[in-house]
C-alpha cells in the first residue's frame, strides 16, 4: 500500500470497524439484527412461495410484492452477513473493490425497491380511479417493463457514483472507515481530495430517485383518496381504503427512515456518529424484516395461504403422531397374543 504525504495512495483494503463508539456492545447489538435478518429471509421467502405456485395471485399486486420480497431479501443479504462478520469475529477487512460492488448493489436495491413502490401506488391508483381499465393497463408486458425499468434506472443511476470513485479519488487520508458497511458518502469522505463533483452527483441520484418517487406516489394517493372520499356507500369507501393501508405503512416505514438517515448523515453534524450508523442499518433492515409481516397481516389472501400451510403441516404431523401410536399399539398386540401362546 503506497502512502503520499501522509496519504494513502489507491488502497487496496480497507477497514469496516462498525459502529463508532459502540465497539464493545457489538456483538449484542449483532443479535436483534440477526433475528431480524432470519425473519426477512423466512418471511420474503414464503411470500415469494406463495406468489410463485397459487396461480390465483398472479395478478400486478401481487407480482409486485413479489419484487419487493425479493428485493428485500437481496438488500438484507448484501448487508447483514458482512455486518455480523465484523460484530461477531472481527472480520473487518474488506477489499477495495469488493467495497465498491456491495456500494453499487445496496445503493441499486434501494433505488429498485423505491421503484417498486411507486409501482404499487400506481397499481392502485389505476385499480381505484380507474377499475375498468386497470386489466388493459396493467398488462404482463406492461409489468415486464416496469420490472426492467425498475431496475435499469437504479442500477445505471448509481454506478457513475463508482466510477467517479474509482477514477477520480486517488489519495485517502485514511483506510479505517466509521460504518458498518461500504455506503457512498462514509467512501468518500475518506479522500483527501476534492470530493465535491461526489457529493453533489450522489445528491442528485437520492433526489432523482427517492425525491421522484415519492412525489408521485404522494400524488397517486391524493387522488386515490379524493376518489375514494367520493364513493356514495361507506362500506365501498371502507374496503377501497382497506386495500391501500397495507402499502401505506411500507411505505411510510421506508420513506421515513430513508429521509431520516439520508438528512442527519449529511447536515446533522451535532449527531453522535453512532446514531448516524444506527439510524442507516435500521433503514436497510427493518423494511425487509417489517414489509412480510405487514402483508402478511393485513393482506387477506397472503394471510389465509399462510394459515394453509402451517394447518397442513399440523395435520401431517398429527396423522404421522397417529401412525406411530397405532403401530406402537399393534405391536403390543401382538407381544401379548405370543406370550398367551406361549
Amino acid at each position: 500500500m503506497l502512502t503520499f504525504n501522509g496519504s494513502v495512495f489507491m488502497p487496496s483494503v480497507l477497514t469496516l470497524i462498525g459502529i463508532p463508539g459502540l465497539e464493545s456492545v457489538q456483538c449484542w447489538i449483532g443479535v436483534p439484527f440477526c433475528i431480524m435478518y432470519l425473519i426477512a429471509v423466512i418471511g420474503n421467502s414464503l411470500i415469494l412461495l406463495i406468489i410463485r405456485y397459487e396461480t390465483s395471485l398472479h395478478k400486478p399486486m401481487y407480482i409486485f410484492l413479489a419484487m419487493l420480497g425479493a428485493t428485500d431479501l437481496a438488500l438484507s443479504t448484501c448487508i447483514l452477513p458482512k455486518m455480523l462478520g465484523i460484530f461477531w469475529f472481527h472480520f473487518s477487512k474488506i477489499s477495495f473493490e469488493a467495497c465498491l460492488l456491495q456500494m453499487w448493489l445496496i445503493h441499486s436495491f434501494q433505488g429498485i425497491e423505491s421503484g417498486v413502490l411507486l409501482a404499487m401506488a400506481l397499481d392502485r391508483y389505476v385499480a381505484i380511479c380507474h377499475p375498468l381499465r386497470h386489466a388493459i393497463i396493467f398488462s404482463h408486458q406492461l409489468l415486464t417493463h416496469i420490472g426492467v425499468g425498475v431496475m435499469l434506472r437504479a442500477a445505471i443511476l448509481i454506478a457513475p457514483c463508482i466510477a467517479l470513485i474509482k477514477c477520480r479519488l486517488k489519495l485517502f487520508r485514511t483506510t479505517v472507515v466509521s460504518h458498518s458497511y461500504c455506503e457512498h458518502l462514509a467512501i468518500v469522505k475518506l479522500a483527501s481530495e476534492d470530493i465535491r463533483i461526489n457529493k453533489i452527483y450522489g445528491l442528485f441520484v437520492a433526489f432523482s430517485i427517492l425525491g421522484f418517487d415519492i412525489i408521485f406516489i404522494t400524488l397517486s394517493y391524493v387522488q386515490i383518496f379524493i376518489t375514494v372520499f367520493q364513493l356514495p356507500q361507506k362500506e365501498a369507501r371502507f374496503k377501497a381504503f382497506n386495500t391501500c393501508v397495507t402499502h401505506i405503512c411500507v411505505f411510510l416505514q421506508f420513506y421515513v427512515l430513508a429521509f431520516f438517515s439520508f438528512f442527519t448523515h449529511r447536515f446533522g453534524s451535532h449527531i453522535p456518529p453512532y446514531v448516524h450508523i444506527l439510524l442507516s442499518n435500521l433503514y436497510l433492515l427493518v423494511p425487509p424484516f417489517l414489509n412480510p409481516i405487514v402483508y402478511g397481516v393485513k393482506t387477506k389472501q397472503i394471510r389465509d395461504h399462510v394459515l394453509k400451510i402451517f394447518s397442513s403441516k399440523n395435520v401431517l404431523i398429527s396423522s404421522a403422531s397417529l401412525c406411530r401410536d397405532f403401530r406402537l399399539v399393534q405391536s403390543r398386540d401382538m407381544d401379548m397374543v405370543k406370550s398367551c401362546i406361549c
